[in-house]
């Protein structure tokens, strides 16, 4: 008697057998015919529907694993590729797909460490795939330290990912990427000379790669090898012109370079190269009659009449008047298209507006911020840059509610309210609120600092321990954190 479903006599299972095929051609044509156009969740509502008579069908429930992972449809996608690893138990690249979808849509970093370890379990039964057991492993833990709030708890989870990543690398020194992401661990932990080694080797085996020469221009940052850092910049540029995340990186090169106008300059060229892939209002307007205006991007040229600009303060007034006339504009396009491609060019804006702000123009940082706003008014980020702005001019007691808004959304700025209170004469709040951060963001020599004013400011003799780890933690910080670089199977 068949125990793993329905019995059927021996002509009728024959001819289920038949049908169950001609099914799974039709369904087969089906995919190669969406899935060339992209139609993967409209594929996946058809296979959900096959499901009803395809009990124990490994092929149907594969495609429809498949299917709902290319559709963004994480939840389901784990669930059906573990009933396929149900199915055929000695698979070992059904939990490795479940956990690629755990690591890169749903961020279940735990689910996915569980799951990476079934397969490391099979020893070598595994086959060529144990090293990327060991690799998913590695990512898991490095993406759960990464977010442990507890400095105990993000040592040992740093501890168990250089410990898989090094033994993924063992197995298979020839994966680039295996490489590559044993360096960008050992760069997490500070370990910026180590981390050349593991990442000469990936660049010698994909020299084009694009997370690996970004890893490589942090690496040279943080050894305060700018110039050269720039350089290799130059070339991954050249080889990925539209990456944003290289942009924003040498954005801040030419901060530390050259100071700010130059550095502005390429936010002018970021906005100008969003404009051109992403304009909304402009791909929404091809063949449905008049085009509609595209939104304006452009940085305003105008000068804070406080910094001894020949510009009147009105011309100030009126570039943000036309900002912010364009909300409505903005935020109703901003309904279409991926999420993605708002948050870059808010990050664009705020980007523009920490510049104009470390060059004391304010106005124009605030049209920035402005335009910023105009697209996620309520984002942490538009928050705490609201909030800086507000202590520089001043304004302090706004500046503390803007900053507790933000952290109310997403734990990150604790460094600034601290100092923030420290400045206004709260320093035991202040100190708090710093101590906290350090164990939060424990590379972060920024939070190391201000809790050294902070003690420093009550007489405490800890005060220089802390500026100590600053200055020590200062001299291996690239420009931008290590964790810019995505962390996926």
């Amino acid at each position: 008697m068949n125990t793993t479903g329905p019995s059927f006599p021996p002509e009728q299972a024959e001819a289920r057998q038949a049908s169950l095929q001609d099914a799974a051609s039709v369904y087969d044509l089906l995919t190669i015919g969406m899935a060339r156009r992209g139609q993967y969740a409209m594929l996946s509502e058809c296979l959900e529907r096959a499901m009803k008579f395809s009990f124990n069908e490994f092929h149907l429930w594969h495609q429809l694993g498949l299917s709902l992972m290319a559709a963004g449809k994480g939840v389901g996608a784990v669930s059906v590729f573990k009933e396929c690893a149900r199915m055929r138990p000695d698979d070992p690249s059904l939990p490795l797909l479940a956990a690629k979808v755990c690591i890169g849509q749903l961020h279940w970093f735990a689910e996915g460490q569980t799951l990476s370890q079934t397969v490391v379990s099979m020893g070598e039964e595994a086959g060529e795939l144990l090293p990327r057991a060991y690799l998913a492993m590695g990512l898991c833990c490095s993406l759960q330290a990464s977010d442990a709030t507890l400095k105990d708890d993000r040592n040992e989870f740093n501890k168990k990912a250089l410990e898989a990543l090094n033994k993924a690398h063992s197995l298979d020194p020839q994966d680039a990427q295996i490489a590559m992401y044993l360096a960008l661990q050992l760069a997490l932990v500070r370990q910026v000379s180590a981390a050349m080694e593991p990442l000469q080797t990936a660049l010698s085996l994909h020299g084009d790669d694009l997370h690996s020469l970004h890893l490589l221009i942090l690496l040279l940052s943080a050894q305060k090898h700018h110039r050269h850092a720039l350089d290799t910049l130059g070339l991954a540029l050249s080889q990925h012109p539209d990456n944003f995340n290289l942009l924003f990186t040498k954005v801040k090169l030419e901060e530390a370079l050259f100071g700010s106008a130059a550095a502005l300059q390429t936010c002018e060229d970021m906005l100008q190269r969003w404009q051109t892939r992403y304009d909304i209002s402009r791909s929404r307007s091809v063949g449905c009659g008049p085009r509609k205006p595209s939104i304006h991007l452009t940085l305003p040229d105008f000068q804070d009449t406080s910094t001894g600009s020949l510009s009147p303060s009105s011309v100030a007034a009126s570039r943000l008047e036309a900002a912010l006339s364009e909300v409505s504009d903005l935020s109703s396009s901003r309904r279409q298209g991926p999420t993605y491609i708002w948050t870059t060019l808010e990050r664009i804006w705020l980007q523009a507006g920490e510049l104009f702000m470390a060059d004391g123009r304010l106005k124009e940082a605030q049209f920035c911020i402005a335009e910023a706003s105009a697209i996620f008014p309520n984002s942490h980020s538009v928050l705490l840059q609201r909030g800086r702005l507000a202590e520089l001019r001043g304004q302090l007691d706004e500046a503390k509610g803007l900053y507790d808004e933000a952290l109310a959304i997403h734990p990150t700025g604790e460094r600034i309210l601290g100092r923030l209170l420290v400045k206004t004469g709260r320093v035991h709040l202040g100190e708090k609120v710093l101590r906290d951060a350090v164990q939060v963001h424990s590379t972060s020599h920024e939070a190391w600092s201000g809790l050294g004013e902070a003690l420093q400011s009550r007489g405490c003799s800890q005060a220089p321990d802390c500026f100590l780890t600053a200055l020590d933690l200062e001299a291996s910080s690239p420009v931008r954190p290590f964790t810019v670089i995505p962390r996926e199977l």
